[in-house]
């Protein structure tokens, strides 16, 4: 599946598991789909379709936390994110103190660039005493999109310590240090992610770009023909060669990202 528009592959970064887009986590220690609800990989008439099929379902239960989820985050893959906060904001008003239902709602304020106000309800759905690894990664997210990148990776270390067989997290590490230009760090945590079972494309890709950034470029084409058709592993690399000349290429990457 080609990765377009070019935009979008930079929106992987900080994938929180997968990606990802950034903030769409899946929690295996909580059982249920709802949590994987993630429609960021699919092609633009395929995020569309779902988007079509879930409204119609959600119309005739608006109540339905699973459904609901799911259709938050197919707008968010759409971009629609003021709606995508409307139907968790439903939501939070049946369910406000369910986990899940918050930390969607977080990830659809993340992707409306709603910083703050999305860190307060992670924060709020965190419990201090049994912390859950989901809700720490998408703390770390949102905090490496505030800039808090010190922060963010205390939260994504955290969280490894609780599930350090989950690829989404030693990705996110690895993408909080790209977002400082710390490129070989930034590449040992995605090599970690891609070794291990459940790694997705988007985490692979991200690494194809990491090495791409670090002016391997042969390298970073063989990556990216593994998981694309050839035109868009020839658009990845111009776009590569296009940051590569950007002096603020890491503050339009940090703009660039949405939950």
């Amino acid at each position: 599946m080609g990765l377009a528009p070019l935009s979008r592959m930079v929106r992987t970064l900080v994938v929180a598991g997968a990606a990802a887009l950034i903030l769409s986590a899946c929690a295996a220690n909580r059982a249920g789909q709802a949590v994987n609800a993630d429609y960021s990989n699919l092609s633009g008439p395929q995020i569309q379709a779902s988007v079509a099929d879930l409204a119609a379902r959600y119309r005739a239960d608006p109540r339905n936390k699973a459904l609901g989820i799911h259709y938050a985050a197919a707008l968010r893959a759409a971009q629609q994110n003021a709606q995508a906060i409307a139907v968790m904001e439903n939501l939070m008003t049946a369910y406000g103190t369910d986990a899940d239902v918050s930390l969607a709602y977080a990830r659809a304020l993340a992707s409306e660039g709603r910083f703050t106000q999305a860190l307060n309800v992670v924060d709020q759905a965190i419990n201090p005493v049994a912390p859950d690894w989901d809700a720490l990664s998408v703390r770390g997210a949102v905090l490496d999109q505030m800039g808090e990148h010190a922060l963010a990776r205390q939260a994504y270390s955290q969280a490894l310590l609780l599930a350090p067989h989950q690829p989404g997290l030693h990705a996110n590490l690895g993408l909080s240090y790209a977002m400082t230009n710390e490129l070989p760090q930034a590449e040992s945590h995605l090599r970690q992610a891609v070794a291990l079972p459940g790694a997705s494309t988007r985490v692979r890709q991200n690494l194809a770009l990491v090495v791409g950034l670090q002016g391997r470029f042969d390298e970073a084409r063989t990556l990216y023909a593994a998981e694309l058709p050839p035109d868009a592993v020839s658009a990845n690399m111009d776009y590569i060669r296009a940051m590569l000349t950007q002096q603020n290429r890491w503050e339009a990457i940090r703009g660039d990202i949405a939950g």
